[in-house]
């Protein structure tokens, strides 16, 4: 267990988990009108006359609106609760300034009240077309996002809030706008901070489907627990107005059509629409691992059908030929090479249907050891490395969180922070030339002396 664990106690008359969700508000001129619905279950033995009471409160604790609603609830049944409240010159909810409203709930019966609840959300439009790109309250935003990984690096794979929210700071000091989470959904912990500061998401489900990794990963699972899964993710995260995306996949086998990969996407997509058709539905989508060429990234057509966005991993040499192929299609870079970000920045500002580039990774994490390293042996240019890697080394910001150069460097590619970084490549061993695997970067830092190293070469 490496998340907080909670234990629900109700009455048997009582809201329902997860249910109390406000629907994206309109905003309209001077207004905004919020969208309310909660779920009210009785699993008591006899119908009992309930109310339900909505309160809105604003950023600063004023109330903004309210409404009150009554209905017959019988025995062993569900009953919905709507209604709309109209908050007048609302604060919205932005990067640069996040302002959170929040929506209560009192559940009364007989004069009593039985059961409250409660959630933050943001009152904010998000827009998406291959013509003008992605819109946050109607003025273009380019993602500028990194891929990340549940862990906390020294910390393990605990969820702390405070490592949570750092994790956050961190991002939003360096640049970065928007976060992918890779490739699970995160911690609500993790949301909560997004919220807070104001960091957009992908909300990412599965790394595999039917066909799987390895041998005891999720795909032993799937047709089991997929809906409940979606739902789940969809149902606990939809009033966060941070997440701007859903996911339903990373780099499936069943991306080029083989397995009923199109009748999967489009079961998973379908199944999202229905508890969410406000946010696009996207996912991570790489080239063939097929070395025969009998597969070719055309396959992967079937798949990209089923998503409002394409997620690109890797993928940006393929932009404006799809663009001519498929006008209609948007896409982002879903993953990148941190040594390619010019290239991928340079097309995310020139065309409008790319909306944003997310590294892989924004920040470095625990597994994949070594993939971002420089290597002296022989063998594939981006495998594992031995003992004593244990990290991936492939962050733009390192284990701890601090600047690496590759993260000075993509200040100057987005034009945010540094201007100018200056860096001295380290020495390498006697007689050897090292190879920078596909998620490496050269191995330069910011020193000039180097003690011990008196003699030697640099570059």
């Amino acid at each position: 267990i490496y998340r907080p664990v909670h234990v629900i106690v109700a009455e048997r008359l009582h809201i329902q988990h997860w249910v109390v969700y406000v629907a994206p508000p309109t905003v309209t001129g001077e207004a905004a009108t919020v969208g309310v619905s909660t779920r009210v279950e009785n699993e008591s033995t006899s119908p009992r006359q309930t109310v339900l009471r909505a309160r809105v409160l604003t950023p600063a604790g004023a109330l903004a609106a309210s409404a009150e609603s009554a209905a017959l609830v019988a025995d062993g049944y569900m009953h919905e609760f709507t209604s709309e409240l109209r908050v007048v010159a609302p604060a919205l909810w932005s990067v640069e300034t996040p302002a959170l409203y929040r929506l209560e709930v009192e559940l009364l019966a007989d004069g009593e009240v039985l059961d409250t609840d409660s959630t933050l959300f943001g009152i904010r439009t998000i827009e998406f077309d291959a013509e003008r790109g992605f819109r946050l309250n109607g003025k273009p935003v380019l993602l500028k996002g990194g891929c990340v990984h549940h862990d906390n690096g020294v910390l393990g794979a605990t969820v702390y809030a405070r490592a949570e929210e750092r994790k956050v700071e961190i991002h939003k000091t360096s640049g970065y706008n928007a976060i992918r989470c890779a490739h699970n959904p995160p911690s609500p912990a993790f949301l909560e901070a997004c919220d807070r500061l104001g960091m957009l998401v992908i909300d990412e489900a599965f790394d595999c489907w039917r066909e799987g990794k390895n041998p005891y990963d999720y795909h032993v699972a799937f047709d089991d627990w997929w809906q409940r899964d979606i739902d789940s993710m969809l149902l606990r995260d939809r009033n966060h107005p941070s997440v701007i995306l859903w996911s339903i996949g990373n780099e499936v086998h069943e991306r080029d059509g083989r397995g009923k990969g199109a009748e999967i996407a489009m079961m998973l997509a379908g199944r999202v629409r229905e508890l969410d058709p406000t946010r696009p539905v996207t996912a991570g989508i790489c080239g063939g691992w097929d070395q025969s060429g009998r597969r070719t990234w055309q396959d992967t057509d079937v798949v990209f059908a089923a998503l409002d966005v394409g997620g690109y991993n890797y993928q940006w040499a393929n932009y404006r030929l799809d663009h001519a192929s498929h006008p209609e299609r948007m896409m982002i870079g879903t993953e990148s090479f941190p040594m390619e970000a010019l290239d991928n920045w340079n097309l995310v500002e020139s065309e409008s249907y790319v909306l944003g580039d997310f590294v892989w990774t924004s920040l470095d994490y625990l597994g994949e050891a070594g993939i971002g390293r420089t290597k002296f042996e022989a063998g594939e240019e981006y495998g594992l490395g031995d003992y004593p890697w244990n990290q991936a080394n492939c962050g733009d910001l390192d284990l701890c969180g601090f600047k690496r150069p590759q993260s000075y460097y993509r200040d100057i590619v987005w034009n945010v922070g540094t201007k100018l970084y200056v860096a001295v490549h380290d020495p390498l061993p006697e007689g050897k030339t090292g190879t920078i695997t596909r998620w490496g970067w050269p191995e330069v830092w910011p020193n000039w002396t180097w003690p011990g190293r008196e003699g030697q070469t640099f570059k």
